[in-house]
């Protein structure tokens, strides 16, 4: 199990035990974000102050380099960033500012290609359709031959040039009278390269309402498959290493009388036969995230904070918790042992 940390580490658990059993100090600081490689043998860790990213093999437990794009009085920053498949390059979405004597002088936004063999930025990637974008929701394909570039449609650029080769309507409904999809909180770490599953929600046109949606994505088809569920509500999405079954949570509330501040609900998904299973209220913390154990018999519930609170899947009863000697910043990863 592995967590990043204020005190400028990765730490290690052991899940069998549940001990702390290494810390991985970081030359780069405080992670603010772990992106797992897709062979799953190194993070990619950008750090607090968004300037600084650093590579760690996963293995030995060691950095392998570390790189920041700020010189001089001209600070760049990195807003998102995705990692090549096969590791060639990334993708960089940064901005800069940069230091005059009576002023700061603020860059455009813009998508970067770092070589990583060469270790240095060797082009910008110009914008899908010449259209800007603070944020972006980008994609590969397994093969990373393919970036899926995502907004109210899909634009499907080639890694070679990042010319535009195909485009995935999915503003336009899948069925006549329904709405267009909206991607909720999805899971694509136990799932197979190329699809993600989790909840979607559409519009019913005819009366107006959000319907939450449990669906999985196969981006080489460019096809959605969606199963109703109920009325769109904010809940979380994580998935079991089988497939077979996933866990939310629900959080917070305030937003009617039937949603009081301070609600908290696991939900259970039968995956295979789409359905929801159960809502199950338990007492919360104020921000959270979910894990489900490698095994499928535990949820982790962790941010914010120094702990990990360890929940059965099935009576949802509090086992035990997991302490740390920091506050968590990062996403967990769950990795079986090599």
């Amino acid at each position: 199990m592995y967590i990043g940390t204020y005190a400028g580490t990765i730490q290690v658990f052991d899940e069998a035990t549940e001990a702390r059993v290494a810390d991985i100090k970081l030359q780069t600081g405080i992670p603010r974000a772990l992106t797992l490689s897709q062979s799953r043998t190194k993070f990619y860790v950008l750090d607090a102050s968004n300037e600084k990213m650093e590579i760690v093999d996963i293995p030995t437990r060691t950095t392998l380099s570390t790189f920041t794009l700020s010189e001089g009085n001209k600070k760049v920053r990195i807003r998102g960033f995705q990692v090549d498949p096969l590791e060639r390059f990334l993708i960089l979405l940064t901005r800069s500012a940069t230091k005059q004597i009576d002023r700061y002088e603020i860059g455009d936004i813009s998508m970067q290609f770092y070589d990583l063999a060469q270790k240095k930025i060797t082009r910008t990637i110009p914008w899908p359709r010449g259209e800007e974008r603070e944020f972006v929701n980008i994609r590969f394909s397994p093969d990373g031959k393919l970036l899926y570039f995502f907004g109210d449609d899909v634009l499907i650029l080639e890694t070679t040039n990042f010319t535009e080769v195909d485009t995935w309507p999915l503003s336009r409904p899948i069925e006549p009278g329904l709405g267009r999809v909206n991607f909720g909180s999805v899971d694509d770490f136990n799932d197979d390269p190329g699809f993600f599953t989790g909840l979607f929600t559409t519009q019913d046109s005819i009366q107006n309402r959000r319907i939450m949606n449990l669906g999985r994505v196969n981006l080489g088809a460019k096809t959605i498959d969606l199963t109703p569920l109920g009325p769109a509500e904010g809940v979380s999405f994580a998935m079991s290493r089988d497939r077979q079954r996933a866990w939310g949570l629900m959080q917070g509330g305030g937003q009617s009388p039937a949603q009081p501040i301070g609600r908290f609900e696991f939900w259970a998904f039968d995956v295979t036969q789409k359905k929801l299973l159960s809502r199950t209220p338990f007492d919360g913390r104020p921000r959270m995230a979910l894990r489900v154990s490698s095994n499928g018999r535990l949820l982790y519930v962790y941010q914010a904070g120094a702990t990990i609170d360890v929940y059965d899947a099935q009576s949802y009863k509090k086992l035990r918790t997991i302490e740390m000697n920091a506050d968590q910043t990062t996403t967990l990863y769950i990795l079986p042992r090599k």
